[in-house]
C-alpha cells in the first residue's frame, strides 16, 4: 500500500453507498469494496453484500470465515450512524483488505464520507 494516497469511485457507487446506510440507519452497514490498485490510486469497481453480515446499533460484524476467496475485494465500508468520521481503535484492529471507507450521519453526500489505510491514515476521496 506504499505510495497510495488517492481512493477513486463513481459517483454511482457512492450515491449506493450512502443509500445503504440511510436504509440501515440507525444500524450500522458493512459492505466489501471490490477494486484495482494502479500506481497510488484505488479504482473502487464494485460493492458487494457479504454473506451473513450482522448489522446493529453500534456494530456491523461479517464472519471472515463466509467471506469470498477474492483477491480483488480491497476492504470495507461501513457507517457510523453517529456521524463521527474517525475510525475506532475497534475498526483498525478488524481492519480487513488495504482501505477502510466510513460513511457518517446524515449520508448526504461525499463530505459524510472518510477513506482509511490500516494504519489510520485518511486518503483522499475522488468521486468521479
Amino acid at each position: 500500500m506504499k505510495g497510495c494516497t488517492t481512493v477513486s469511485i463513481s459517483q454511482t457507487l457512492m450515491k449506493a453507498i450512502l443509500e445503504s446506510a440511510k436504509t440501515l440507519y440507525p444500524k450500522e452497514t458493512i459492505l466489501l469494496l471490490r477494486g484495482e490498485k494502479s500506481k497510488d490510486v484505488i479504482k473502487i469497481t464494485d460493492l458487494i453484500v457479504p454473506p451473513l453480515a450482522t448489522y446493529g446499533q453500534g456494530f456491523a460484524n461479517i464472519p471472515t470465515h463466509m467471506l469470498p476467496m477474492d483477491f480483488s475485494i480491497i476492504g470495507t465500508v461501513h457507517s457510523h450512524p453517529s456521524g463521527n468520521l474517525m475510525p475506532s481503535p475497534a475498526d483498525l484492529n478488524h481492519f480487513w483488505g488495504k482501505i477502510l471507507m466510513i460513511v457518517g450521519f446524515p449520508f448526504a453526500d461525499d463530505g459524510n464520507v472518510a477513506v482509511y489505510n490500516h494504519e489510520g491514515k485518511r486518503l483522499t476521496l475522488e468521486i468521479t
